[in-house]
């Protein structure tokens, strides 16, 4: 969609709905000025389209949540596109900044629990369906994004985790990648989709040494 036809077609919405309505906002606001960065920012902030004052599980409100770090604005460009080689390596450097280690080195925890963390994506909600946290734990949904077992569907969006550590084995160094890629994925691959579980606080250290069990721990499902 190109950046004249994002205007049009907000226009042209507003109109199906309500004359007056449209009349109302384009007083106030001219669309046709804005870069397709400003008119989201707008939209989601200046409109009132969205309850930004609801609370958040995690602390705050979804006004803060909706505002993107330093490194989600990099990222974040209209049309698919990826910032250029350079500045994926600045992304990655400061991705990797970010990553706290165990104190007592990263070692595997329960494959059991990593599994059900990796098939949950339980937590965070916004609204009137809120999760009680003190009964459940918030899961690692890797599910939504990767295949990681034979016997039930995984997502498509991320490679294949089935045979994640029969293939790479479970040395010191494939441990390190793999607490790196969970806890802050951008680390390896600048710009990823994938959340960046350990620094935004989502997953804690135990819980990523348990899906790291899942996926490396030869007894697992995962690599049988």
């Amino acid at each position: 969609m190109s950046k004249e036809s994002i205007p049009a077609i907000l226009l042209g919405s507003l109109v199906a709905l309500s004359l007056p309505v449209l009349s109302a906002v384009a007083d106030e606001v001219d669309y046709t000025k804005m870069t397709p960065e400003e008119l989201a920012e707008h939209l989601i902030f200046e409109t009132e389209s969205f309850r930004l004052d609801q609370e958040v599980q995690e602390g705050g409100t979804a006004r803060q949540r909706m505002v993107q770090d330093k490194l989600q604005k990099i990222c974040s460009i209209v049309g698919g596109g990826k910032p250029d080689m350079e500045t994926l390596l600045e992304v990655s450097k400061q991705a990797r900044e970010t990553i706290v280690y165990p104190e007592d080195g990263i070692e595997l925890g329960d494959w059991k629990r990593g599994q059900e963390l990796a098939w949950s994506g339980y937590g965070y909600r916004i609204g009137h369906k809120v999760d009680d946290h003190e009964n459940n734990e918030v899961g690692g949904n890797c599910y939504n994004c990767h295949q990681i077992g034979t016997d039930r569907t995984g997502g498509s969006l991320g490679p294949s985790l089935v045979g994640f550590g029969k293939v790479r084995g479970n040395s010191e160094a494939i441990r390190k990648y793999t607490y790196d890629v969970i806890y802050n994925a951008h680390s390896a691959f600048p710009c990823t989709n994938m959340p960046r579980f350990g620094s935004s606080g989502y997953l804690d250290q135990q819980s990523i040494a348990d899906i790291m069990a899942y996926l490396l721990d030869p007894e697992s499902p995962v690599n049988q």
